[in-house]
């Protein structure tokens, strides 16, 4: 097998690789929205928030066997690698996934890191993969999908009312695009009490967050083509952020957009300000984004408090994602 970088640039093994991830998705996770050459682009170039991991191919002649990435921030879990495996369903059980699986265990040592972690869907041939190589399940989460013909304006609107009359104390700032310069820095915290949410078994630091980093997300999100929504909680009386929620809608797809972070301070929870903002960002994209037909998000699935502000607005299960995690020592 020949491994080789996988070229933003190049545009037919691109290509290639889109094929490669939707024959994948087909099978292993059908509801999934499928991959674009612009969203596979975004990966390789801009990913999640500026750290985008090494994407490698590999051939066996002139044959696309698999496509893995290796992902390894430097911002926090310096001792940790994830990995990202596919193969073709038809070529699968040959061993390819093997053999990448090995290169990137051997990218990973290489880079000081002595432990990793992989994901996959439940039910799909990779619960098994990661069993049989010593990668036990750590971690469950759920995709849930809100389809906003079926979601109640009314509805939503009742429910943001009553969340007003429990959050009295706070104001609901909207940001769209970047954030302010001068505010970023008073956001770290907030933005940093994602770290609340349950990881069950995976063994993890707390991601380490900065002004940079919050800046660096928005600009890797708006690259990708992401128009960005952000409402911010704030005490009316401190002027202290209390928590946010963002959504990212697709340029390519205005169709369909993305639930990111949702998050409120330990110190400001008990007011519903959860169901505020998500019942604001609903109302607001009603007007701001009209086409929009469905949102995406995922919560572990022990994190009931957010699943059941999330079932209470529509969004219905879609699948189960598994997360594995083994040594990389020894």
């Amino acid at each position: 097998m020949d491994f080789r970088p996988l070229d933003p640039d190049d545009l037919g093994t691109m290509k290639q690789v889109v094929d490669l991830e939707n024959a994948t998705e087909a099978v292993d996770g059908p509801w999934r929205h499928p991959m674009t050459l612009r969203t596979l682009d975004a990966e390789i170039r801009w990913a999640w928030d500026l750290e985008p991991g090494r994407h490698v191919v590999a051939f066996d002649g002139d044959t696309l066997v698999s496509h893995g990435v290796l992902e390894l921030t430097e911002r926090d879990n310096l001792d940790l690698a994830w990995f990202g495996i596919s193969v073709p369903p038809e070529l699968r059980r040959r061993g390819y996934g093997t053999a990448m699986l090995r290169h990137l265990e051997e990218e990973a040592r290489a880079a000081g890191r002595t432990k990793a972690g992989a994901f996959c869907w439940d039910g799909s041939p990779g619960a098994d993969f990661a069993a049989a190589h010593g990668y036990p399940k750590r971690f469950q989460s759920v995709n849930r999908r809100q389809h906003l013909e079926d979601v109640s304006l009314a509805k939503v609107r009742a429910l943001y009312d009553a969340a007003v009359a429990s959050a009295g104390d706070y104001e609901l700032v909207l940001v769209k695009g970047r954030t302010p310069p001068s505010m970023l820095e008073s956001m770290v915290d907030m933005v940093a009490a994602i770290n609340d949410a349950p990881l069950d078994d995976l063994d993890m630091e707390d991601e380490v967050f900065s002004a940079e980093r919050v800046a660096a997300y928005e600009t890797a999100q708006l690259n990708a083509g992401l128009r960005l929504h952000r409402y911010l909680a704030r005490h009316r009386t401190t002027g202290e952020p209390a928590g946010n929620t963002v959504v990212a809608v697709e340029e390519e797809r205005p169709q369909i957009a993305h639930q990111h972070d949702t998050s409120v301070v330990a110190t400001h929870r008990g007011h519903r300000l959860g169901l505020l903002l998500k019942t604001a960002m609903l109302l607001h994209l009603a007007e701001a984004e009209p086409q929009v037909r469905s949102i995406d998000t995922f919560n572990a699935e022990s994190n009931d408090h957010m699943i059941a502000v999330n079932e209470d607005l529509g969004y219905r299960w879609m699948g189960r994602g598994l997360g594995f995690q083994r040594s990389l020592v020894g």
